[in-house]
């Protein structure tokens, strides 16, 4: 039975690998990774074979029948499909086959809980871009063109380290005469260094334990605390939390209009157990105010009421609300369990690319409930790690006092 693309995008992966034939040996090999690969099954001189057309959606359903039909006219001309490079490659000889044999090879020599993370950094960042390729076909500005893609997402780290494992591999093609040279041995100069930009001071993971304690022993106002909270598991900017509508809430999710959004566009947040909690904590301090974070007279909380809440915690210079955002993206990113688009798009960050920037409001939204809860849970973690603490002597600053440390 012929594939469809509708039914092709749904396909979800199994615990074991599943084929699912299109005719004339053509099938979508389906891993329990996720990862979704054209092969072509064919025989040659009495010999069974199998050629790798690359991966699904990258490799497009059109694309692979078309590959498909181009070996089988080479078999009618008597010629094996395998020997034509630009169509189609031996699965012993692409890239991912050679590179999946290396990190088998690395895996027992590796942490448990490491071997995962490298194999999921492969999947993400490596095998899309170079899987399907001849490995002696690479050329350095192919590996160079998906590290620029890592460090563009300002993982500057993961990308050092993924060049240093690719290269690892093309070494280890060359010892067992399968490759020629190391495209990636040149390129250490070639990786750009981190911008030096200036960031909204943020904390490191390291010192979440310890803030979320403190955020927990706040002696200020309730509603102060819990809007500073739902900041933290929403992964919100400071204005959009100030600004929040009850009647913007429903459900497990917080659609926020375009007209208060940054982008310019809907933005719909996934609500984690945690930020349901929190919000209803919040509406039974809100009475019947239309406002989430509510001020004083019936208007929204002050434009610096959060802020002056991290002051009276000790955090002056150390932190801002707009912070929490990149110490999210930080935690996340460096999980690998998350896909960076998801990550952006929570962060309601529109991609400038013309192809990625497609827009939905609730692009990635299955990915980034789960996302959201794991980050909650994770908070709760960080929280639970942490040691309990008095209020700090920050905490008796007056709202005066705190405008002269920021100068206002």
């Amino acid at each position: 039975m012929a594939l469809v693309d509708t039914a092709l995008r749904g396909l979800k992966p199994q615990q074991k690998p599943k084929k699912y034939s299109d005719g004339g040996g053509l099938h979508l090999l389906v891993n329990p990774n996720g990862s979704k690969l054209w092969r072509l099954v064919y025989r040659f001189e009495g010999k069974q074979k199998t050629l790798a057309f690359g991966v699904y959606p990258k490799v497009s359903l059109a694309d692979a029948r078309a590959l498909r039909d181009r070996a089988k006219k080479a078999l009618a001309d008597g010629i094996d499909p395998a020997r034509n490079t630009n169509s189609a490659t031996t699965d012993h000889d692409t890239f991912e086959a050679i590179g999946r044999e290396w990190l088998r090879a690395q895996e027992p020599t590796w942490a448990p809980k490491y071997a995962p993370q490298v194999f999921r950094q492969f999947e993400r960042d490596v095998f899309p871009a170079l899987g399907a390729r001849p490995i002696t076909d690479i050329e350095p500005s192919e590996v160079l063109k998906l590290l620029r893609a890592v460090e563009a997402r300002g993982a500057q780290d993961i990308a050092k380290r993924l060049r240093q494992k690719i290269s690892a591999i093309f070494r280890y093609a060359i010892a067992s005469d399968r490759a020629k040279h190391d495209p990636a041995a040149n390129l250490k100069g070639a990786l750009k260094p981190p911008p030096k930009t200036r960031h909204m001071a943020a904390l490191k993971a390291g010192e979440m334990p310890e803030f979320m304690q403190r955020l927990r022993a706040f002696d200020g106002q309730a509603k102060t605390a819990l809007a500073l909270e739902l900041v933290i598991h929403t992964m919100t900017r400071t204005n959009e939390v100030r600004f929040g509508r009850w009647a913007e809430v429903e459900g497990g999710l917080w659609r926020i209009p375009a007209e208060r959004m940054k982008s310019g566009r809907d933005h719909v947040i996934p609500l984690s157990q945690q930020a349901k909690a929190i919000l209803e904590r919040l509406r039974a301090l809100a009475g019947d105010s239309e406002w989430i974070a509510e001020g004083t007279r019936g208007k929204p909380m002050s434009e610096n009421t959060m802020l002056f809440a991290l002051y009276r915690m000790g955090y002056h210079s150390r932190a801002t609300t707009h912070g929490f955002r990149a110490t999210a993206s930080t935690i996340l990113n460096e999980s690998e369990l998350w896909r960076p688009d998801a990550i952006e798009r929570q962060l309601a960050h529109v991609p400038g690319d013309s192809v990625r920037s497609a827009y939905s409001a609730a692009l990635y939204l299955d990915e980034r409930t789960r996302m959201l809860q794991w980050w909650s849970d994770k908070l709760d973690e960080f929280e639970a790690e942490g040691k309990p603490v008095q209020a700090t002597t920050n905490s008796r600053l007056s709202d005066t006092d705190l405008s002269d440390l920021l100068g206002t």
